[in-house]
């Protein structure tokens, strides 16, 4: 079975179940085992950090239950805290592997860029008071886009991974004062999106110039980049098939 879950990270220790700490893999598991069966298992598409949101995180439930999606949706929704909810459950091939069959992921940043902190943001976006320059910041986003080696961008824990990734797409859009970074690619590493933020917002304060990040990516040195963006502004948008 293919679930379609979306949650607000905030209270969560990421997706991923560990021992002591709460976890949306660990609630969902627990809510699944109770209702299909204590053989349940539910395995998801990305493993989001402490604090990450997502509107479109794909799971997959194995168990041997017959109760069919509709049915399945509707219990776990009762059983899951009200951040955490279901949003489309169908039936799936028996092999179905929501990571491994992934193609691509869609994220979204949220910068909250007035001068006080909208205070309905606060858990959802990244509060920079100084207006920040959109039009550098893309600019400086072109050099991002397509087939590159982001070791730039790795946080220190996903080094074992190859550092090639194709970001297909990286926009910068602004609305008033809040502004949206959208990025979609085919991978991502560990931190990577987090830390683009962050360098995309060393050149919007006016730090460094849009070629900047261009020498950065060009360098795979992750010292060389802006500091990694707060996780409470990241929601995983949708996983791509």
């Amino acid at each position: 079975m293919r679930l379609v879950v979306a949650y607000d990270g905030a209270a969560y220790a990421g997706w991923q179940s560990q021992p002591g700490r709460p976890t949306v893999q660990g609630c969902l598991t627990a809510a699944a085992r109770t209702l299909l069966g204590p053989a349940t298992r539910v395995d998801g598409a990305s493993r989001t950090d402490a604090g990450v949101h997502a509107l479109g995180q794909v799971a997959t439930v194995a168990t041997a239950s017959a109760l069919p999606a509709p049915a399945v949706m509707g219990a776990l929704n009762a059983a899951l805290p009200p951040d955490i909810r279901v949003v489309r459950a169908e039936e799936a091939a028996a092999d179905f592997d929501a990571r491994r069959a992934a193609v691509g992921k869609r994220y979204g940043y949220l910068l909250d860029n007035g001068p006080v902190r909208s205070p309905l943001l606060r858990r959802h976006a990244w509060h920079v008071a100084r207006r920040l320059d959109v039009g550098a910041m893309r600019q400086a986003a072109r050099a991002l886009r397509g087939r590159h080696d982001f070791g730039a961008f790795c946080a220190a824990p996903g080094r074992h991974a190859s550092p090639w990734c194709t970001v297909r797409a990286l926009h910068v859009l602004r609305r008033g004062q809040r502004i949206g970074i959208l990025l979609s690619g085919d991978r991502f590493l560990h931190h990577m999106v987090r830390n683009v933020v962050g360098s995309l917002v060393v050149v919007g304060r006016g730090a460094r110039p849009p070629a900047w990040l261009g020498e950065v990516l060009a360098s795979r040195d992750r010292a060389r980049a802006g500091a990694t963006a707060p996780a409470h502004g990241l929601t995983l948008l949708r996983v791509l098939y």
